[in-house]
Formats: C-alpha cells, structure tokens, sequence
C-alpha cells in the first residue's frame, strides 16, 4: 500500500510521471496484441465471406433448376387439364350418343 504524503516535490512528480509513462508504454503493448488479434479476426472473417460467395452461387443454381422445374410442372399441368377436359368431353359425347341411341330405339 502507499505510504500517504502531504507535500509533493518535483522529484516526485517526475518519479510519478515516469511509473504513469511505464504504465501507458505497457496498456499500448497490450493494445498492440489485440490489435494483431483483430487483424486475425478479420482475416478470418474474409475467409469465410469467400465461402459464403461460394455458397451463394451454389444456391444461385439451385434456385435456377428450382425455376426450371416450376417451369416443367406448370406445362406438365396445363398438360393435365387439358387432357382432363378432352376426357371429360368424350365422356359427354359418349353419354349423348348412349341416349339418343337409346332414345332413336325405343
């Protein structure tokens, strides 16, 4: 602990100056080494931004097939109802003909 003194003479406020300089020069070393550590960090962080490029133009393709297969579907579909109402109107067709060839006997 320090020993408290009333008066302070200019010896001592050097001496104090000097262990407050010390101690800055020391704050500084540390600061230095966190800032090397940052530099790390965002190397790091470059790193995995290049991967997350990567990512991003696989996903890209995906989402490119994924377009091209809507777009297959929403042909295969219309497809679909197409030959829905072709079926549905034969079935119609075929009925009619089934009645009046019943009616046209009777």
């Amino acid at each position: 602990m320090y020993n408290v003194r009333e008066s302070w003479t200019d010896a001592r406020l050097d001496e104090f100056a000097a262990h407050v300089d010390r101690r800055f020069d020391a704050v500084d070393r540390r600061f230095d080494a966190v800032d090397l550590q940052f530099r790390e960090v965002d190397r790091r962080f470059e790193e995995v931004d290049r991967q997350f490029d990567k990512v991003d133009k696989r996903l890209d393709r995906i989402d490119d097939r994924l377009e091209r297969f809507d777009d297959r579907l929403g042909s295969m579909q219309k497809t679909l109802v197409n030959g829905f109402i072709g079926l549905a109107g034969a079935m119609v067709a075929g009925f009619v003909g089934l009645i009046v060839a019943i009616v046209t006997q009777l």
